[in-house]
Parts: structure tokens; C-alpha cells; sequence
């Protein structure tokens, strides 16, 4: 298990041209850079969640570091993909704790078969403990990562590619207008 405790920083970012763009969750504490992979939706549903994980605390939360400091550190090098995300708040500590586990495939389903053997492979673990600031500036950043991707369809809400988009909506007849 990796334990940035507490940590330094903590950013979601996106690296490529939209469409293509691969998603990184990255903390820093002192020299230690932690970087892992995600996928678009765990970084929406990261943001979303910890604005209710903050909401609950009935804290008030500053506004914590700016959109300047909020850019992936390089090097993008990832420790693995995370599969399940876990959020908490430690009050006592009044830190945000973000957990990561990494995607192993097949675990999931080896796990609902048979609860009684030991998984053949143990997932690795990351926790990020973050003041209640950082983890605000992590949830407005990561929210604008997401949405700045293509741009999406009035219609059907999926994303409209360079060279255009058919619609589910209009059953498929004619491509939807981009504006």
C-alpha cells in the first residue's frame, strides 16, 4: 500500500487530443509523485462525490489551491489503472481520505463465485489524505477535465467527433448539427 499521508497536492488531469484523452489522478507529498490511471466517469464521479463528502462535514471549505496550480506534474507515469474508488472523511483529522485500488481483471468476478478462497492476486492500494481545500480544488478541477472534452449532443448527449455524428435520436437518418 502507498500512503501519501497527508498529501502536498492533489490534481486530476487529462493528457491527449479530446476523444483520445487518457485520465490520470496525481498526488504529490514531499519528493513522492503518485500517478494513476482512471477512466473520464471515475473523475466525474469523483468530483460529485467529494462536493457531498464536504457537504456532509457542515464545515465551511475554503476555496483551496487555484486552477494554476491544479496541472499534472511530470512525468505521467502511472503506478497502474485504479478499478474501485473510495472516499471518506476522518473528522477527528479533518482530512479527506481518497482511496484507489487498482483494476485487476477478473478479481471482481472470482470474488462473487467464491467468497471463501484468497484472491491469487492481492490488489495494490493508494491512499491520499487531503485537507478539505485541496479536495474542493480536486472536484472543481476534475469536473472541468471531464467536461472539456468533445463536445456533446443535444439530442443524445454523446460526444460529437471532428468528422461529425449520427444521432440515436434521429434514428440514425441524419447527422446532428454541430454548432
Amino acid at each position: 500500500m502507498i500512503e501519501l499521508d497527508p498529501v502536498d497536492r492533489i490534481t486530476a488531469g487529462a493528457v491527449g487530443p479530446p476523444g483520445e484523452r487518457v485520465f490520470y489522478l496525481q498526488g504529490r507529498q514531499a519528493d513522492r509523485l503518485v500517478t494513476v490511471l482512471v477512466e473520464k466517469q471515475q473523475v466525474e464521479l469523483l468530483s460529485g462525490s467529494l462536493v457531498e463528502v464536504l457537504a456532509r462535514t457542515g464545515k465551511e471549505t475554503g476555496e483551496g489551491p487555484g486552477e494554476e496550480e491544479m496541472g499534472l506534474e511530470d512525468p505521467v507515469l502511472p503506478e497502474w489503472r485504479a478499478g474501485r474508488l473510495s472516499i471518506g472523511y476522518d473528522e477527528a483529522r479533518d482530512l479527506v481520505l481518497l482511496e484507489c485500488e487498482e483494476y485487476v481483471e477478473g478479481l471482481e468476478d472470482d470474488e462473487e463465485e467464491d467468497d471463501d478462497e484468497e484472491p491469487l492476486v492481492e490488489p495494490g492500494r493508494i491512499r491520499f489524505w487531503a485537507s478539505r481545500e485541496q479536495a474542493l480544488a480536486l472536484a472543481r478541477h476534475g469536473a472541468e477535465v471531464a467536461a472539456a472534452g468533445r463536445p456533446r449532443c443535444e439530442l443524445c448527449g454523446n460526444p460529437i467527433g471532428p468528422e461529425g455524428h449520427v444521432c440515436p435520436a434521429l434514428n440514425g437518418h441524419r447527422g446532428a448539427e454541430t454548432s
